[in-house]
């Protein structure tokens, strides 16, 4: 279906109806698909008493499928493009080990847009808003799943209210930041190396940025690091040569940002800090604000990449092997 016919209420019913209470969840997918799924596996696994959550890559999933996978999970998939050959082997195999699938993709005529998949084609334009994106979507069904499944979850009300905030909050941010951003990319287009930051639920979108955006879409050397495991070895390199991005969450896990930035305060000189707090996320309800610093570091992982793209000259779109090869 397409997203603007999705009705939240309606396809938890339909989740209920087949496969009753829910246990557990599985999230996968591969690469930036990827890196969208873990604040929801992050959520479930804080959040839920009735569910656990894994977060895994689609192969691995096929290759080594969990032991509980079956007639009480909920596969959660996605694939932008629609057709990766392991997303859509692992959605068969959920389907055949009696799993609820849902399978996002933007692309309608795409394998994973098939209706046995209970299948959510989602937009992705520049005006596309949050809450239709695939990371909101899988929230707002998360909650609705908790809600029912659990009298004493306390959050159902605060989430519906951040995903519906999160987008007016994350384009004020964006346009606030841009010019940081450029200036940013002014001084280091040319930087060889740099590590990039961040904690908690948002930990995903480090990880997204390195590989994504500068390793995959700028052929950049960078590395991506737990803002908390930061001092359990990776600190040792840290000097005043060596370049940092600092992603700095709202939230629970805020303390751990805050101890690597006083760290990087006093022992490095160049490193850019992009602050959830200073975006004004907080006015989201402090009992669920830490899953929306993923939707607010995505977005402003594609500011920093677009304007370093437009001092390298390097379009974001060239591939030397995806696509191009086999492999």
């Amino acid at each position: 279906m397409k997203v603007s016919d999705l009705n939240i209420e309606k396809m938890v019913d339909e989740i209920q109806k087949e496969n009753g209470i829910i246990s557990e969840v599985y999230f996968v997918a591969c690469g930036g698909s990827l890196v969208d799924m873990y604040s929801g596996m992050y959520f479930v696994n804080a959040e839920a008493a009735s569910m656990s959550a894994l977060w895994i890559t689609s192969k691995e999933f096929v290759l080594t499928p969990p032991k509980r996978l079956g007639r009480h999970s909920l596969v959660l998939l996605c694939s932008h493009g629609g057709n990766t050959p392991e997303t859509v082997e692992a959605a068969d195999m959920a389907l055949e080990k009696g799993a609820f699938v849902i399978s996002y993709t933007h692309n309608p005529e795409s394998k994973c847009a098939s209706e046995k998949y209970h299948a959510i084609v989602y937009d992705w334009e520049p005006e596309t808003v949050q809450e239709n994106k695939p990371m909101c979507i899988t929230y707002g069904i998360l909650n609705e799943i908790i809600h029912r499944q659990e009298p004493e979850y306390k959050l159902y009300k605060g989430m519906k209210d951040g995903i519906l905030k999160c987008d007016r909050i994350v384009r004020k941010a964006i346009s606030a930041y841009q010019n940081k951003a450029w200036n940013f990319a002014e001084h280091y287009y040319k930087e060889p190396f740099l590590y990039i930051m961040s904690s908690g639920s948002a930990y995903a979108q480090c990880y997204g940025f390195a590989i994504c955006s500068l390793q995959e879409m700028q052929w950049k050397d960078c590395c991506y690091v737990n803002s908390a495991e930061y001092f359990h070895g990776p600190f040792e390199v840290t000097d005043e040569e060596h370049l940092y991005i600092l992603m700095m969450s709202v939230g629970k896990t805020r303390e751990i940002d805050l101890r690597a930035k006083k760290f990087l305060d006093r022992y490095a000189k160049k490193y850019e800090i992009i602050d959830a707090d200073e975006c004004g996320l907080n006015e989201i309800d402090a009992g669920c604000v830490d899953y929306f610093n993923a939707a607010l570091f995505y977005e402003m992982s594609v500011l920093y990449r677009t304007a370093i793209q437009n001092k390298t000259g390097h379009p974001l779109d060239m591939r030397r092997y995806m696509g191009v090869v086999e492999y």
